[in-house]
């Protein structure tokens, strides 16, 4: 049904190709991903309930998260099915791009899933080892960005662009693009890990971080708008704005289900895969600083764990935040769950649209 109404709007009554507009791909693509979601959500949350697939929660943590226990996890599956049909059904399939973030993204959530799978199946606490977990991780990122230096066709597109000032931007080369690349992409999906600890809190954030990169890749690929904002031209990057569309389309249909009280938690196999996501598409368009303004919580919430890990080891015992990650703290300081979900969604509105203001402050 959905390839034929996709097969029916590729062409109006007059004959004009309107398959061919970005801009309406991922309008449909945002909708197809959040119908698909909608329609599969219930079965896979009862697949994993009958299945006995549910969250493990932390004795340290929050006596108040102690009810969560049980909750089915590994929902984050249905986040990538539904972005991987859409983008089967409105992506270029001939773009380049769109396979490597496809490559990313169901790479980093192919180690997730393990990861979730020996935890919550075999009941291994440990799951998939740390340090197998970082080889993967690494040689996934590693390998999209080698790849993507080898695609640069321009010195422009291996420069890191520094934003809100016309004319900086810094060369790095290919070992210092592929370098910085691989700390984006390998860097930002283990910082939306660590930020999914409550009920909705890392994948809103996620679908509004998205549907901004879908506007500087829609600029990117077009000539006209990236010459007039004063940003390198990248052929073919205005696919992605697809791309995030989906992204955004899937998020928020999976946070129908993950809202407060959760029904179904996302696991390391929808929060790796996103991360490493967003921070693929950030690279392609050169916006890496960008993207650090603008998931300025998940940089908050990995920043939060670093410091209270090297305090902690430093001071002999002694800890900076009542709990890390970040979000633990507030809660501990009385914040309700959904207060600290919900403040932490109002700044992370406001920086996206800071981040946005870094194509005409310049």
């Amino acid at each position: 049904m959905l390839l034929e109404l996709a097969l029916w709007l590729g062409e109006d009554i007059r004959g004009f190709n309107v398959f061919g507009y970005i801009t309406l791909r991922t309008m449909l693509a945002a909708l197809t991903a959040l119908v698909i979601s909608f329609i599969f959500g219930p079965s896979l949350i009862r697949w994993l309930t009958t299945k006995k697939i549910g969250q493990a929660v932390r004795d340290d943590g929050p006596q108040t998260h102690l009810v969560k226990a049980g909750t089915p996890t590994m929902g984050g599956a249905l986040i990538l099915i539904a972005i991987a049909v859409t983008m089967l059904l409105w992506g270029d399939l001939k773009n380049r791009y769109v396979w490597v973030v496809l490559f990313v993204t169901l790479g980093f959530g192919a180690v997730g899933w393990v990861d979730d799978w020996r935890k919550v199946v075999h009941r291994d606490p440990k799951g998939l080892a740390s340090r197998w977990k970082y080889f993967w991780t690494s040689a996934i990122a590693g390998a999209a960005a080698l790849y993507l230096a080898l695609m640069a066709n321009e010195p422009a597109q291996t420069e890191l662009i520094v934003p809100f000032f016309k004319t900086v931007a810094l060369p790095l080369g290919v070992v210092g693009f592929v370098a910085m690349s691989y700390f984006v992409i390998n860097g930002t999906s283990h910082a939306v890990n660590l930020t999914d600890g409550l009920d909705g809190l890392a994948i809103m954030p996620t679908v509004m971080v998205s549907a901004a990169l879908a506007i500087f890749a829609y600029v990117a690929g077009h000539a006209g708008f990236s010459k007039y904002l004063g940003l390198p031209y990248i052929a073919g990057a205005g696919e992605l704005a697809v791309f995030c569309g989906a992204i955004a389309g899937a998020g928020l249909g999976f946070l129908w289900f993950n809202a407060y009280p959760a029904e179904v938690f996302m696991g390391d196999v929808g929060a790796l895969a996103l991360g490493a996501a967003m921070g693929t598409v950030a690279v392609i368009v050169r916006q890496e600083i960008v993207l650090f303004i603008m998931g300025g919580l998940f940089v908050a919430e990995t920043l939060s764990v670093m410091l209270q890990v090297s305090y902690f080891k430093w001071s002999g015992g002694k800890r900076i935040f009542r709990m890390a990650p970040l979000h633990h703290h507030y809660e501990l300081g009385g914040w309700k769950e959904t207060q600290v979900v919900v403040r932490f969604w109002i700044i992370t509105l406001m920086l996206v649209l800071f981040g946005l203001s870094s194509l005409k402050i310049r």
